[in-house]
Protein backbone atom coordinates (compact mmCIF):
# COMPACT_ATOMS: atom_id res chain seq x y z
CA UNK A 1 0.00 0.00 0.00
CA UNK A 2 1.13 3.56 -1.14
CA UNK A 3 0.24 6.56 0.46
CA UNK A 4 -1.41 9.42 -1.72
CA UNK A 5 -0.38 12.33 1.50
CA UNK A 6 2.41 13.87 0.93
CA UNK A 7 5.59 13.27 2.35
CA UNK A 8 6.32 15.25 5.91
CA UNK A 9 9.48 16.89 5.26
CA UNK A 10 10.20 16.78 1.16
CA UNK A 11 13.59 14.66 0.68
CA UNK A 12 14.46 15.00 4.36
CA UNK A 13 16.29 11.46 4.42
CA UNK A 14 18.08 12.59 1.26
CA UNK A 15 19.33 16.21 2.56
CA UNK A 16 20.47 14.46 5.83
CA UNK A 17 22.47 11.66 3.88
CA UNK A 18 24.32 14.65 1.88
CA UNK A 19 24.94 16.20 4.65
CA UNK A 20 26.60 13.65 6.20
CA UNK A 21 28.56 12.49 3.81
CA UNK A 22 30.45 15.06 3.12
CA UNK A 23 31.24 16.89 6.16
CA UNK A 24 34.75 17.37 6.81
CA UNK A 25 37.07 17.75 9.70
CA UNK A 26 37.66 21.42 8.97
CA UNK A 27 34.15 22.15 8.76
CA UNK A 28 34.01 21.38 12.32
CA UNK A 29 33.85 24.38 14.94
CA UNK A 30 36.59 23.65 17.53
CA UNK A 31 33.96 23.47 20.56
CA UNK A 32 32.00 20.75 18.26
CA UNK A 33 35.66 18.82 18.34
CA UNK A 34 36.05 19.55 22.15
CA UNK A 35 32.90 17.81 23.15
CA UNK A 36 33.36 15.02 21.20
CA UNK A 37 36.86 14.28 22.65
CA UNK A 38 34.67 14.70 26.19
CA UNK A 39 32.18 12.33 24.86
CA UNK A 40 34.99 9.83 23.98
CA UNK A 41 36.14 9.89 27.59
CA UNK A 42 33.26 9.46 28.86
CA UNK A 43 32.11 6.43 26.37
CA UNK A 44 35.09 4.99 27.41
CA UNK A 45 34.85 4.90 30.81
CA UNK A 46 31.37 3.42 30.37
CA UNK A 47 32.13 1.11 28.37
CA UNK A 48 35.38 -0.41 30.02
CA UNK A 49 33.09 -0.60 33.44
CA UNK A 50 30.54 -2.32 31.48
CA UNK A 51 32.25 -4.64 30.39
CA UNK A 52 32.73 -6.15 33.96
CA UNK A 53 29.59 -6.66 34.19
CA UNK A 54 27.09 -9.78 33.67
CA UNK A 55 24.68 -9.12 31.42
CA UNK A 56 28.02 -7.61 28.92
CA UNK A 57 29.66 -10.71 29.22
CA UNK A 58 26.65 -12.68 28.25
CA UNK A 59 26.18 -11.13 25.31
CA UNK A 60 29.99 -10.74 24.48
CA UNK A 61 29.85 -14.84 24.95
CA UNK A 62 27.39 -15.21 22.45
CA UNK A 63 29.18 -12.62 19.81
CA UNK A 64 32.31 -14.89 20.32
CA UNK A 65 30.49 -18.12 19.86
CA UNK A 66 29.69 -16.93 15.99
CA UNK A 67 33.52 -17.41 15.33
CA UNK A 68 33.72 -14.16 12.98
CA UNK A 69 36.89 -13.22 11.67
CA UNK A 70 38.58 -11.30 14.47
CA UNK A 71 39.23 -7.72 13.22
CA UNK A 72 37.71 -5.50 15.80
CA UNK A 73 37.96 -5.47 19.79
CA UNK A 74 35.49 -6.40 22.46
CA UNK A 75 36.71 -3.59 24.73
CA UNK A 76 38.55 -4.32 27.60
CA UNK A 77 37.83 -8.20 26.98
CA UNK A 78 41.11 -8.92 25.11
CA UNK A 79 39.22 -10.61 22.54
CA UNK A 80 38.20 -9.81 18.31
CA UNK A 81 35.01 -10.68 16.70
CA UNK A 82 33.84 -9.06 13.59
CA UNK A 83 32.74 -5.19 13.20
CA UNK A 84 29.36 -6.05 13.84
CA UNK A 85 29.80 -8.56 16.24
CA UNK A 86 32.06 -5.83 18.32
CA UNK A 87 29.53 -3.34 17.80
CA UNK A 88 27.49 -5.33 19.64
CA UNK A 89 28.91 -6.36 22.40
CA UNK A 90 30.84 -2.17 22.90
CA UNK A 91 27.45 -1.03 22.52
CA UNK A 92 25.77 -3.21 25.21
CA UNK A 93 29.02 -2.25 27.33
CA UNK A 94 28.55 1.62 26.36
CA UNK A 95 24.91 1.57 28.03
CA UNK A 96 25.59 -1.24 30.50
CA UNK A 97 24.98 0.63 33.93
CA UNK A 98 23.54 4.39 32.79
CA UNK A 99 26.08 6.02 32.71
CA UNK A 100 26.35 7.55 29.21
CA UNK A 101 26.01 10.77 27.66
CA UNK A 102 22.35 12.14 26.54
CA UNK A 103 21.08 14.31 24.23
CA UNK A 104 18.04 15.62 25.83
CA UNK A 105 15.21 16.43 23.28
CA UNK A 106 16.12 13.03 21.31
CA UNK A 107 16.84 10.96 24.77
CA UNK A 108 19.14 9.25 22.80
CA UNK A 109 22.87 8.10 24.45
CA UNK A 110 24.60 8.58 21.29
CA UNK A 111 28.05 8.05 22.78
CA UNK A 112 27.03 4.36 23.62
CA UNK A 113 26.28 4.36 19.56
CA UNK A 114 28.69 6.46 17.34
CA UNK A 115 32.15 5.82 19.04
CA UNK A 116 31.89 2.26 19.50
CA UNK A 117 31.36 1.84 15.88
CA UNK A 118 33.79 4.52 14.53
CA UNK A 119 36.89 2.80 16.62
CA UNK A 120 35.11 -0.58 15.17
CA UNK A 121 35.69 0.22 11.96
CA UNK A 122 39.04 2.19 12.65
CA UNK A 123 40.57 -1.07 14.23
CA UNK A 124 39.53 -3.27 11.32
CA UNK A 125 41.41 -1.12 8.50
CA UNK A 126 44.43 -1.04 10.66
CA UNK A 127 43.63 2.70 12.36
CA UNK A 128 42.35 5.83 11.24
CA UNK A 129 43.10 9.43 11.52
CA UNK A 130 41.35 10.87 15.05
CA UNK A 131 40.07 13.50 12.55
CA UNK A 132 38.19 10.93 10.62
CA UNK A 133 36.85 9.55 13.41
CA UNK A 134 35.95 12.67 15.22
CA UNK A 135 34.22 13.61 11.75
CA UNK A 136 32.45 10.01 11.82
CA UNK A 137 31.12 10.17 15.38
CA UNK A 138 30.17 13.73 14.89
CA UNK A 139 27.98 12.62 11.88
CA UNK A 140 26.83 9.79 14.40
CA UNK A 141 25.40 12.53 16.79
CA UNK A 142 24.14 15.00 14.51
CA UNK A 143 21.85 12.56 12.48
CA UNK A 144 20.98 10.00 15.62
CA UNK A 145 19.87 13.41 17.79
CA UNK A 146 18.01 15.10 14.52
CA UNK A 147 16.16 11.51 13.94
CA UNK A 148 15.27 11.97 17.90
CA UNK A 149 14.34 15.22 17.93
CA UNK A 150 11.55 14.53 15.16
CA UNK A 151 10.09 11.93 16.59
CA UNK A 152 9.57 13.74 19.90
CA UNK A 153 8.31 12.68 23.24
CA UNK A 154 5.45 10.37 21.19
CA UNK A 155 7.92 7.43 20.55
CA UNK A 156 8.67 7.73 24.31
CA UNK A 157 5.04 7.81 24.96
CA UNK A 158 3.88 5.16 22.66
CA UNK A 159 6.62 2.79 24.84
CA UNK A 160 9.82 2.74 22.39
CA UNK A 161 13.01 3.11 23.38
CA UNK A 162 14.68 5.58 21.60
CA UNK A 163 18.10 3.75 22.18
CA UNK A 164 16.91 1.23 20.10
CA UNK A 165 14.90 3.03 17.49
CA UNK A 166 16.27 6.75 16.65
CA UNK A 167 19.89 5.63 18.10
CA UNK A 168 20.23 3.24 14.84
CA UNK A 169 20.09 6.09 12.99
CA UNK A 170 23.67 7.74 14.70
CA UNK A 171 25.18 4.25 14.44
CA UNK A 172 24.42 3.98 10.67
CA UNK A 173 25.46 7.23 9.92
CA UNK A 174 28.82 6.89 11.87
CA UNK A 175 29.31 3.52 10.22
CA UNK A 176 28.78 5.03 6.77
CA UNK A 177 30.88 7.74 7.49
CA UNK A 178 33.87 6.02 8.62
CA UNK A 179 33.00 3.64 4.78
CA UNK A 180 33.25 6.99 2.84
CA UNK A 181 30.27 6.09 1.64
CA UNK A 182 28.76 8.62 -1.25
CA UNK A 183 25.48 10.67 -0.21
CA UNK A 184 23.66 7.54 -2.20
CA UNK A 185 24.92 5.02 -0.71
CA UNK A 186 24.70 7.02 2.77
CA UNK A 187 21.01 7.44 1.90
CA UNK A 188 20.30 3.69 1.66
CA UNK A 189 22.58 3.30 4.97
CA UNK A 190 20.12 5.77 6.72
CA UNK A 191 16.80 3.56 4.41
CA UNK A 192 17.94 0.07 6.03
CA UNK A 193 18.48 1.96 9.56
CA UNK A 194 14.15 2.64 10.07
CA UNK A 195 13.61 -1.07 8.90
CA UNK A 196 15.83 -2.75 12.16
CA UNK A 197 14.78 0.00 14.69
CA UNK A 198 13.39 -1.02 18.25
CA UNK A 199 13.19 -1.29 21.67
CA UNK A 200 10.64 -1.33 24.13
CA UNK A 201 10.05 0.93 27.54
CA UNK A 202 8.77 -2.09 29.53
CA UNK A 203 12.61 -3.63 29.74
CA UNK A 204 13.31 -0.75 31.93
CA UNK A 205 11.15 -2.24 34.79
CA UNK A 206 14.20 -5.65 35.64
CA UNK A 207 14.57 -6.81 32.35
CA UNK A 208 18.63 -6.98 31.30
CA UNK A 209 17.60 -6.21 27.18
CA UNK A 210 17.46 -2.35 27.99
CA UNK A 211 21.39 -2.65 27.27
CA UNK A 212 21.19 -4.71 24.66
CA UNK A 213 18.68 -2.49 23.05
CA UNK A 214 21.73 -0.20 22.42
CA UNK A 215 24.29 -2.97 20.91
CA UNK A 216 21.68 -3.97 18.67
CA UNK A 217 21.07 -0.56 17.05
CA UNK A 218 25.15 -0.35 17.15
CA UNK A 219 25.03 -3.69 15.34
CA UNK A 220 22.17 -2.63 12.72
CA UNK A 221 24.04 0.28 11.69
CA UNK A 222 26.91 -1.32 10.66
CA UNK A 223 25.12 -4.09 8.66
CA UNK A 224 23.42 -1.13 7.36
CA UNK A 225 26.17 0.75 5.89
CA UNK A 226 28.11 -1.89 4.86
CA UNK A 227 25.17 -3.02 2.79
CA UNK A 228 24.71 -0.19 1.28
CA UNK A 229 28.44 -0.24 0.29
CA UNK A 230 27.74 -3.62 -1.71
CA UNK A 231 24.66 -1.61 -3.67
CA UNK A 232 21.84 -2.95 -1.11
CA UNK A 233 19.33 -0.50 -1.54
CA UNK A 234 16.81 1.27 1.64
CA UNK A 235 13.95 2.99 1.74
CA UNK A 236 14.97 6.22 0.40
CA UNK A 237 12.53 8.18 1.84
CA UNK A 238 12.58 6.42 5.44
CA UNK A 239 12.46 9.21 7.37
CA UNK A 240 9.49 11.46 5.89
CA UNK A 241 7.50 8.52 4.26
CA UNK A 242 3.65 9.67 4.72
CA UNK A 243 3.01 5.88 4.97
CA UNK A 244 5.30 3.13 6.67
CA UNK A 245 7.75 5.67 7.24
CA UNK A 246 9.96 5.77 10.44
CA UNK A 247 8.50 9.27 11.95
CA UNK A 248 4.55 8.23 11.34
CA UNK A 249 5.24 4.80 12.41
CA UNK A 250 7.24 5.61 15.61
CA UNK A 251 5.26 8.72 17.00
CA UNK A 252 1.99 9.94 16.80
CA UNK A 253 3.39 13.43 16.80
CA UNK A 254 6.01 14.10 14.81
CA UNK A 255 7.90 16.95 14.18
CA UNK A 256 9.66 16.53 10.95
CA UNK A 257 11.06 19.96 10.76
CA UNK A 258 13.72 19.11 13.15
CA UNK A 259 15.23 16.97 11.23
CA UNK A 260 16.92 19.47 9.55
CA UNK A 261 16.71 22.89 11.13
CA UNK A 262 19.77 24.79 11.45
CA UNK A 263 21.33 21.70 9.67
CA UNK A 264 25.07 22.44 9.32
CA UNK A 265 24.85 25.44 11.44
CA UNK A 266 23.44 24.41 14.37
CA UNK A 267 25.31 21.80 15.99
CA UNK A 268 23.24 18.99 18.02
CA UNK A 269 26.46 17.63 19.35
CA UNK A 270 26.53 20.49 21.64
CA UNK A 271 23.89 19.83 22.91
CA UNK A 272 24.84 16.57 24.70
CA UNK A 273 25.07 16.22 28.50
CA UNK A 274 26.73 13.77 31.04
CA UNK A 275 25.64 11.88 34.03
CA UNK A 276 26.96 12.24 37.37
CA UNK A 277 25.26 10.18 38.49
CA UNK A 278 24.25 6.15 37.55
CA UNK A 279 20.78 6.01 36.69
CA UNK A 280 18.10 7.15 34.05
CA UNK A 281 18.74 11.22 33.39
CA UNK A 282 15.39 12.16 33.97
CA UNK A 283 15.47 11.80 38.20
CA UNK A 284 18.65 13.83 38.29
CA UNK A 285 17.33 16.96 39.05
CA UNK A 286 15.67 15.40 41.92
CA UNK A 287 18.34 13.92 43.13
CA UNK A 288 20.40 17.36 42.85
CA UNK A 289 17.63 19.23 44.66
CA UNK A 290 17.78 16.74 47.95
CA UNK A 291 21.37 16.40 48.26
CA UNK A 292 21.08 20.30 48.22
CA UNK A 293 18.54 20.45 50.79
CA UNK A 294 20.43 17.69 53.13
CA UNK A 295 23.96 19.76 52.56
CA UNK A 296 22.52 23.22 52.72
CA UNK A 297 20.31 22.52 56.24
CA UNK A 298 22.78 19.92 57.68
CA UNK A 299 20.03 17.01 57.77
CA UNK A 300 20.20 13.74 58.15
CA UNK A 301 18.51 10.74 56.71
CA UNK A 302 16.71 10.44 59.79
CA UNK A 303 15.69 14.32 60.07
CA UNK A 304 13.23 13.81 57.08
CA UNK A 305 9.71 12.63 57.91
CA UNK A 306 8.80 13.57 54.33
CA UNK A 307 10.09 14.26 51.14
CA UNK A 308 7.44 15.40 48.14
CA UNK A 309 8.49 15.55 44.34
CA UNK A 310 6.87 17.49 41.78
CA UNK A 311 7.51 16.40 38.30
CA UNK A 312 7.08 16.83 34.57
CA UNK A 313 4.60 14.41 32.72
CA UNK A 314 7.23 12.24 30.85
CA UNK A 315 9.52 11.82 34.26
CA UNK A 316 6.18 10.47 35.97
CA UNK A 317 5.85 8.18 33.61
CA UNK A 318 9.22 7.30 33.28
CA UNK A 319 10.43 6.61 36.76
CA UNK A 320 7.78 7.19 39.46
CA UNK A 321 6.41 3.72 39.23
CA UNK A 322 6.57 1.34 42.61
CA UNK A 323 10.03 0.02 43.54
CA UNK A 324 9.67 -3.97 43.91
CA UNK A 325 13.82 -4.51 43.56
CA UNK A 326 13.29 -5.73 40.30
CA UNK A 327 17.06 -6.02 39.65
CA UNK A 328 19.63 -3.32 38.74
CA UNK A 329 17.65 -1.64 35.56
CA UNK A 330 14.83 -0.77 37.30
CA UNK A 331 16.64 0.30 40.39
CA UNK A 332 18.49 2.78 38.29
CA UNK A 333 15.31 3.69 36.04
CA UNK A 334 13.48 4.52 39.30
CA UNK A 335 12.54 7.59 41.17
CA UNK A 336 11.94 6.44 44.59
CA UNK A 337 15.26 4.26 44.73
CA UNK A 338 17.78 6.83 44.00
CA UNK A 339 16.17 9.64 45.93
CA UNK A 340 16.36 6.84 48.80
CA UNK A 341 20.45 5.90 48.09
CA UNK A 342 20.52 9.79 47.87
CA UNK A 343 19.45 10.40 51.56
CA UNK A 344 21.30 7.88 53.04
CA UNK A 345 24.78 7.45 51.12
CA UNK A 346 24.46 11.23 49.77
CA UNK A 347 25.26 10.01 45.94
CA UNK A 348 23.67 7.51 43.52
CA UNK A 349 27.01 6.16 41.70
CA UNK A 350 28.15 2.61 41.04
CA UNK A 351 28.18 1.48 44.40
CA UNK A 352 24.67 2.32 44.89
CA UNK A 353 23.18 0.22 42.62
CA UNK A 354 25.08 -2.98 43.41
CA UNK A 355 22.63 -6.45 43.68
CA UNK A 356 23.41 -6.49 47.19
CA UNK A 357 21.70 -3.31 47.65
CA UNK A 358 18.75 -3.68 46.52
CA UNK A 359 16.54 -5.16 49.28
CA UNK A 360 18.26 -3.24 51.44
CA UNK A 361 15.87 -1.56 54.69
CA UNK A 362 16.90 1.49 54.88
CA UNK A 363 16.04 1.92 51.26
CA UNK A 364 12.96 0.63 51.34
CA UNK A 365 12.16 2.89 54.69
CA UNK A 366 12.95 5.78 53.21
CA UNK A 367 10.69 5.16 49.97
CA UNK A 368 8.02 4.78 52.12
CA UNK A 369 8.41 8.66 53.37
CA UNK A 370 8.27 9.74 49.38
CA UNK A 371 5.64 11.15 47.05
CA UNK A 372 6.04 11.93 43.23
CA UNK A 373 3.04 13.95 41.66
CA UNK A 374 2.85 15.64 37.87
CA UNK A 375 3.93 19.10 38.98
CA UNK A 376 1.77 21.62 37.02
CA UNK A 377 4.00 24.33 36.65
CA UNK A 378 6.40 22.21 35.21
CA UNK A 379 4.12 20.88 32.63
CA UNK A 380 3.23 24.13 31.54
CA UNK A 381 6.92 24.79 30.53
CA UNK A 382 6.97 22.00 28.02
CA UNK A 383 9.22 19.45 26.98
CA UNK A 384 12.38 21.66 27.13
CA UNK A 385 12.26 21.24 30.92
CA UNK A 386 10.86 17.57 31.05
CA UNK A 387 14.38 16.99 33.49
CA UNK A 388 12.86 19.89 36.15
CA UNK A 389 11.48 19.11 39.64
CA UNK A 390 10.13 20.62 42.68
CA UNK A 391 11.93 19.03 45.90
CA UNK A 392 9.83 19.57 49.28
CA UNK A 393 11.86 18.43 52.49
CA UNK A 394 9.44 18.34 55.16
CA UNK A 395 11.97 17.78 58.52
CA UNK A 396 11.36 17.06 62.02
CA UNK A 397 9.65 19.89 63.89
CA UNK A 398 7.55 20.36 60.84
CA UNK A 399 9.91 23.01 59.01
CA UNK A 400 9.36 22.77 55.41
CA UNK A 401 12.13 23.25 52.70
CA UNK A 402 11.82 23.70 49.03
CA UNK A 403 14.16 23.86 45.70
CA UNK A 404 12.75 24.23 42.34
CA UNK A 405 14.83 23.29 39.87
CA UNK A 406 15.38 23.89 36.31
CA UNK A 407 17.93 21.68 34.73
CA UNK A 408 20.03 19.22 36.16
CA UNK A 409 23.79 19.07 36.63
CA UNK A 410 25.62 17.64 33.88
CA UNK A 411 23.12 19.33 31.49
CA UNK A 412 23.86 21.56 28.58
CA UNK A 413 22.22 24.59 30.21
CA UNK A 414 23.99 23.45 33.57
CA UNK A 415 27.28 21.55 32.29
CA UNK A 416 30.18 19.29 34.13
CA UNK A 417 33.24 21.01 33.28
CA UNK A 418 35.95 19.23 31.87
CA UNK A 419 37.59 18.23 34.59
CA UNK A 420 34.30 17.05 35.90
CA UNK A 421 34.19 14.88 33.02
CA UNK A 422 37.76 13.48 33.52
CA UNK A 423 37.20 13.07 37.22
CA UNK A 424 34.81 10.91 36.95
CA UNK A 425 36.54 8.85 34.24
CA UNK A 426 39.18 8.23 36.54
CA UNK A 427 36.49 6.94 39.11
CA UNK A 428 34.26 4.43 36.96
CA UNK A 429 37.55 3.07 35.94
CA UNK A 430 39.59 2.85 38.90
CA UNK A 431 38.71 -0.31 39.68
CA UNK A 432 39.10 -2.09 36.14
CA UNK A 433 42.59 0.08 35.16
CA UNK A 434 45.55 0.49 36.44
CA UNK A 435 46.77 4.75 37.11
CA UNK A 436 49.40 4.32 34.81
CA UNK A 437 46.67 3.42 31.91
CA UNK A 438 44.00 5.74 33.41
CA UNK A 439 46.59 8.47 32.83
CA UNK A 440 47.54 7.69 29.36
CA UNK A 441 43.99 7.01 28.64
CA UNK A 442 43.48 10.81 29.51
CA UNK A 443 46.31 12.12 27.84
CA UNK A 444 45.11 10.08 24.25
CA UNK A 445 41.71 11.02 23.89
CA UNK A 446 42.69 14.62 25.21
CA UNK A 447 44.62 14.86 21.71
CA UNK A 448 42.75 12.04 19.21
CA UNK A 449 42.02 15.26 17.18
CA UNK A 450 45.90 15.71 16.70
CA UNK A 451 46.21 11.99 15.99
CA UNK A 452 47.52 10.40 12.91
CA UNK A 453 46.71 6.96 13.31
CA UNK A 454 44.01 5.68 16.18
CA UNK A 455 46.21 2.19 16.80
CA UNK A 456 47.72 3.61 20.32
CA UNK A 457 43.84 4.45 21.75
CA UNK A 458 42.50 1.02 20.27
CA UNK A 459 45.07 -0.73 22.05
CA UNK A 460 44.69 0.63 25.22
CA UNK A 461 40.34 -0.35 24.58
CA UNK A 462 41.52 -4.22 23.62
CA UNK A 463 43.21 -4.93 26.51
CA UNK A 464 41.77 -6.95 29.04
CA UNK A 465 40.68 -4.51 32.38
CA UNK A 466 40.49 -5.68 36.04
CA UNK A 467 36.94 -7.99 36.31
CA UNK A 468 36.69 -7.76 39.96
Amino acid sequence: MSSSKPPLLENATRDLARFASTIQFSDLPKEVIERIKLSVLDHIGCALYGATLPWTQKVAALAMAEGAKPVASLFGMGRKSSIALAALVNGTSGHAFELDDIHKESIVHIGSLAPPVAFGFAEAAGGSSGRDAITAMVAGYEIGARVGNAATMGLFFRGFHPQGTSGVFAASAAAARMLNLNAEQFQHALGMSGSQAGGLMAAQEGAMVKRFHSGRAAQSGVYSALLAQQGFTGITDVLEAAYGGYLTVYSDTPNAARLTDGLGKEWETLNVGYKPHASVTSIHTALDGLAEIMRENNLKTVDIEKLETGLSPMTHVHCAWEYKAQGVTAAQMNLYYGLAVTALDGMAFTEQYKESRLRDPAVFDFISRITATVDPEIEKMGPPFRHAARVRVTAKGGRVIEKFLHHRRGSPENPLKPEDIEYKFRHVVGGCLSKADIDKAVKVVAGLDKMENTSELLMLLAAPVNMN
